[in-house]
């Protein structure tokens, strides 16, 4: 008989949360419910105390490979656990705002639209296209080697970012893309397809609106 067959009933992480809710569970417990069972020689108890050490050491770290490596714990429970992180952490970020169309871009980046010097902007999105991060990757005319997909995806990397969207607004008002705007967009759409982080759109800001690349079938 395993460990948690001679519990109490009251106690086990089931019946404990069906009685008295998951606030009452602790982490292991919430685990050994998401588990279900374990394996011969180790109790689901002990398998997800196991998994909650390891989420204690380093949670942001947490991948498949990582989980996999814990005695009794195969691909298809180490990625449920996986799995309910991710949509934990898509509610619980609801708040943020979602880049659905250029549109959407234009809104969060207007007040760059109206700068008297060029600046180039990415906007990193989760994979239920929430922002991560806005930034500021450089300021001055657009050119190949101003704008280096080095510097533009090292952050969409550290950012774990499902997609990118980049930006950058013309100062002379105009929203016809150059030479240089195609010239960078390639490059920043063949190095996104090598690293998987997909360039969504690259969009020209101007007081009178906007220009997108996606928009207009050149990415």
């Amino acid at each position: 008989m395993t460990a948690i067959q001679r519990m109490h009933p009251a106690d086990k992480p089931r019946e404990k949360l069906a009685s008295r809710g998951p606030q009452a569970l602790k982490n292991d417990e919430l685990l050994a419910v998401l588990l279900g069972s374990g394996i011969p020689g180790k109790d689901v108890r002990k398998l997800a105390r196991e998994i909650a050490a390891m989420m204690k050491r380093d949670f942001e770290g947490l991948d498949l490979e990582r989980l996999t490596r814990i005695h009794g714990l195969g691909i298809a429970k180490a990625s449920q656990i996986l799995a309910a992180i991710a949509l934990s952490r898509r509610f619980l970020l609801e708040d943020r705002r979602r880049i659905l169309s250029a549109a959407d871009v234009y809104a969060e980046l207007r007040s760059y639209a109206t700068r008297a010097q060029e600046h180039f902007l990415s906007i990193t999105l989760d994979g239920a296209s929430r922002i991560v991060e806005t930034r500021v990757v450089s300021i001055g005319t657009l050119t190949q080697s101003l704008v280096h997909p080095r510097e533009v995806f090292a952050d969409a990397i550290a950012d774990r970012a499902a997609g990118i969207v980049v930006a950058h607004n013309h100062p002379s008002g105009t929203l016809e893309p150059s030479r240089a705007d195609r010239t960078v967009t390639e490059r920043l759409r063949d190095v996104g397809n090598l690293v998987g982080i997909e360039l969504l759109d690259h969009v020209i800001l101007s007081p009178e609106g906007y220009f997108s690349f996606a928009e207009s079938g050149l990415i």
